[in-house]
This record gives C-alpha cells, sequence and structure tokens, in this order.
C-alpha cells in the first residue's frame, strides 16, 4: 500500500534515524536538505510529529499493539492526548511522563519526585524559538521594529539580546542571518555566556568552543580589542565557528586545534576562561528528546570524570588573577553543585557569586548551570 507523501516521510525518517548516530535535530536538517520535494509545510508536519512521537516514546510503546513499529507508535499518537494519562494511577510515574524508568529515578533522587514529574512534562513541551541580537552590528529595538510587520516577536525577559518568535522561521534564509545581525540561542545560554565580563584587550579562552555559539555572544564585551581563542577536540566545530565569527563581524578571534604546538604558550596567560563541558544535557531535552532514550545513567560517572578533566586541563591557561567559568546544560547536582565542590577543594578555587541555575520553564529558557571561580590565595594548580 502506497502511504500518502507526509506519512512516507514521516516513518523513513524514524527508520533511518534509528540507524544512525547523530542528534535528532541535525538528522532532521540534513534530511530535509537532501529531500527538497518536501516543502516547507510538509517539514513543520513531519517535524512537530517526529518530536511529538518520540517525546512520547515511552507511553506509547505502553499503548500501541505489538510488535512495536514507528506506525503502530503514530497510530496511537494520532488518537490521543497524552496529558490525560497523567491521571492513570495503573500507569507508572515513569510511563506517564514518557520518561526511561531510570532516567526518572535520576531525576527524583536529585530533585523529589513531584519536581521531577513537572520537569518531565516541561521536557515533553516543544522549546520556544529564540535568538539573540548581534550588538556589535545592531540593536535589539531595530531588529523587533524590523520584524513588527512579518513576524510575532517579543523581547526575552532576562537577556537583553534574546528576542522570541511565536513559531519556528526559516532564520536561514533570512537577509538579517546572512548579514550577522543575530544568532539563534536559547535565553538561558545567552545568560550564562553574559557571566564571562572580559573587558576590551582581555584574552579569553573557550575552552570547549565547539562551533563558537557562547564565543558569539560574550564577544562584543571586548569591542574589537583583546584576543578570544577558540578551542575543542573536534576540528570540524571549530571550522564552522570560523565561518560564524566571520559573518558576525568578529576579528579578534582565532582558532586552537588540539595538536596547536602553541598551546602551551598561553598556559597562565587567560584573563577569562569558558569551559562548556559536555554533559548529559538533561537541561535540553525540549529541542533534543531522544537524548533520554539514549543516556544511560550507568555511564554518569564516566562523564563527572571527563569534566573533571577538562576543567582541570582549561585551569592551566588561567592567569593567577583570572576567572573561569564552569556550565553544563544540565540540571543534575551530580554534574553541577557536586562538581563545584570537588573544583573548589581540589584547585584552590572560590566561588565569585551563586552559582546560575535555571530549569526548563513552558515558553521560557532552558535548563542550564554555571559558576565563576577564581584562585584563593594559595592555589593547588
Amino acid at each position: 500500500m502506497t502511504l500518502p507523501f507526509r506519512e512516507h516521510h514521516l516513518f523513513q525518517i524514524l527508520n533511518l534515524y534509528e540507524r544512525q548516530s547523530l542528534p535528532l535535530d541535525l538528522f532532521l536538517k540534513n534530511y530535509f536538505h537532501e529531500h527538497h520535494a518536501v516543502g516547507s509545510k510538509d517539514r513543520r508536519f513531519i517535524a512537530e510529529n517526529v518530536y511529538g512521537i518520540v517525546r512520547w516514546r515511552g507511553l506509547l510503546d505502553h499503548l500501541a499493539k505489538k510488535p512495536l513499529t514507528w506506525e503502530s507508535r503514530y497510530k496511537v499518537f494520532e488518537k490521543i492526548q497524552p496529558h490525560d494519562y497523567l491521571t492513570r494511577e495503573d500507569l507508572p510515574v515513569h510511563v506517564r511522563v514518557s520518561f526511561p524508568k531510570s532516567y526518572f529515578q535520576l531525576v527524583s533522587a536529585a530533585i523529589g519526585e513531584e519536581k521531577a514529574v513537572q520537569f518531565c512534562l516541561k521536557s515533553n513541551e516543544s522549546a520556544p524559538t529564540t535568538i539573540r541580537v548581534n550588538s556589535l552590528k545592531t540593536t535589539r529595538d531595530q531588529l523587533l521594529a524590523k520584524w513588527k510587520e512579518n513576524f510575532t516577536v517579543t523581547p526575552c525577559n532576562l537577556s537583553p539580546w534574546g528576542i522570541v518568535f511565536d513559531k519556528r522561521v526559516n532564520f536561514f534564509a533570512l537577509p538579517e542571518f546572512k548579514e550577522g545581525l543575530f544568532e539563534v540561542q536559547d535565553e538561558g545560554s545567552q545568560l550564562i555566556a553574559n557571566l564571562l565580563e572580559a573587558k576590551p584587550g582581555d584574552w579569553v579562552l573557550d575552552y570547549c568552543a565547539g562551533s563558537g555559539g557562547k564565543t558569539l555572544a560574550f564577544a562584543p564585551r571586548l569591542e574589537h580589542r583583546g584576543q578570544i581563542f577558540l578551542h575543542d577536540i573536534r576540528k570540524h566545530a571549530l571550522l564552522d565557528a570560523k565561518k560564524r565569527l566571520k559573518r558576525a563581524g568578529i576579528q579578534n578571534a582565532q582558532l586552537v586545534f588540539p595538536d596547536d604546538p602553541k598551546k602551551n604558550q598561553l598556559w597562565k596567560k587567560m584573563d577569562w576562561i569558558f569551559v562548556d563541558a559536555p554533559c548529559s544535557g538533561s537541561g535540553t531535552l525540549r529541542r533534543n528528546p531522544d537524548i533520554k532514550w539514549k543516556f544511560d545513567p550507568k555511564n554518569l560517572d564516566n562523564l563527572l570524570g571527563e569534566q573533571q578533566e577538562i576543567f582541570a586541563e582549561a585551569l592551566k591557561y588561567l592567569s593567577p588573577q583570572g576567572k573561569i567559568i564552569y556550565a553544563t546544560c544540565s540540571i543534575l547536582p551530580q554534574e553541577n553543585e557536586e562538581q563545584v565542590a570537588i573544583f573548589q577543594d581540589r584547585f584552590g578555587l572560590k566561588l565569585c557569586a551563586p552559582p546560575f541555575s535555571s530549569h526548563p520553564e513552558s515558553g521560557g529558557m532552558d535548563g542550564f548551570f554555571a559558576a565563576v571561580f577564581s584562585f584563593c590565595d594559595n592555589p593547588t594548580i
């Protein structure tokens, strides 16, 4: 039987996705790029259903006919309202909120079952579409005025550079994006980048820079003066960062690859270091719902060890009077508050202020954590 156009691509995406390792958002982006026949309205329908099915997979697996297939899950997803099952006491709580049992237990142990239920439900919602204005090239008021005729846009509540769109937009086709006037970035991510209070002339190291999202956010503080060094073990990510920096008009930044011989010359030279550490991603499950089905809590200890190793390596580049930021997109205390205590004890560091912490909010920011440290009088590094 020939499937309708949209359902054909929906099931093809779900079946192909299951056989590879890319994150769901990146896999979808690549798929749509390769299938030009899928128009914008079709893409929206397909993406919404893919994300909905992946988010509620746990509940759907309980309700769907066996053997389980993406087709059988979709048939159930079409007919039900998942929130109607929240009061079904005959179902385990982790099934009602559609989370793996081990993941739900991990979150419950950290913040209590009642808060864990709310966290899971908010993580199953769609994330808002948020951008950050590039203050090197324009202002938020200018972009709000420019866009108000064509889009429904509102300023973020906390970030002075953030704008929220009421629905998803193909940003990459907008002339303002091509001119480098903005980047897509969650409000919480904008706020933790703002903790890096560099001034013109400072030397800054973005140690786990990836494709440069945090650098793009804090670079305007330096007003084109000083130096920003972007380091990451993923060379392809740094090359992507180079393109984004050029588009944003940031010229005082340079890439530092893992095998760069000049790395050791930078030891103890940095006024600021940003460590956006690899983490469980528990605070960003709205954008990457597939993570919860892949994450094995048994691997958390390995992840914590990796975070400690990365932080220790990054700390070698901090000047005696400098400050270092440790950040995650996690809500788990093992990755956040407990790591802060370890860093303070192990390296002779002190907190410069209470850490920043957020949980996913309906229509608001994702879950993030960030702590700013400086050396005590007798550092142990």
